[in-house]
């Protein structure tokens, strides 16, 4: 297994159904609760362990799914308003090298999460099958719908969840990688 890619790289469905994406959705509801989960009871030198050699460490992970996400959350936002035009150009960047993302704690971007994901799911509930057509431009892929969109952020949460479980998984005994009250 890559650890890069512990449940594999993305790869968007081939034919998108009603059933696809509301378990799509269900996945983006559920990523804040499973990702505090996996990040819970860690200690602070827990948290600034990387996952990988090489790699962010569990803190920059949680920013960074917090910052993506947000990101992410204001593309949507402009994909299916029909006000706005249908190739809006955004721009995509990770912030996970800055000095909060490597210090601050975990719980700020896991409360924000919580909020996000609560206005994100209502948002991704109440567009049509037209809406998840729509097409933005992304600096970093072109173009993209907001299934791809949906799809992607599925995905993310799940992936980055798992940079962290995988962690554990790895060495369970290790004072580096169990609960502190285990």
């Amino acid at each position: 297994m890559d650890p890069r890619y512990p449940i594999g790289k993305f790869q968007q469905p081939l034919e998108v159904t009603s059933l696809l994406r509301q378990q799509a959705i269900e996945i983006v509801a559920e990523t804040p609760a499973r990702l505090r989960a996996a990040a819970s009871e860690l200690s602070p030198t827990q948290l600034d362990t990387p996952y990988r050699e090489g790699g962010w460490t569990v803190r920059q992970v949680v920013h960074h799914v917090a910052d993506s996400h947000l990101n992410a959350y204001i593309r949507h936002q402009s994909g299916p308003d029909r006000r706005t035009t249908n190739h809006q150009t955004l721009r995509g960047k990770s912030w996970a090298q800055l000095p909060d993302a490597k210090t601050s704690p975990v719980e700020i971007s896991l409360a924000l999460l919580d909020s996000l994901h609560d206005r994100w799911v209502r948002l991704w509930r109440s567009l049509t099958a037209d809406q998840f057509g729509r097409v933005f431009v992304h600096l970093e892929h072109g173009p993209c719908t907001v299934d791809w969109l949906l799809f992607l952020y599925a995905w993310h949460g799940r992936h980055h969840t798992a940079h962290i479980t995988e962690l554990r998984n790895k060495n369970p005994g290790s004072s580096t990688l169990r609960r502190r009250n285990s």
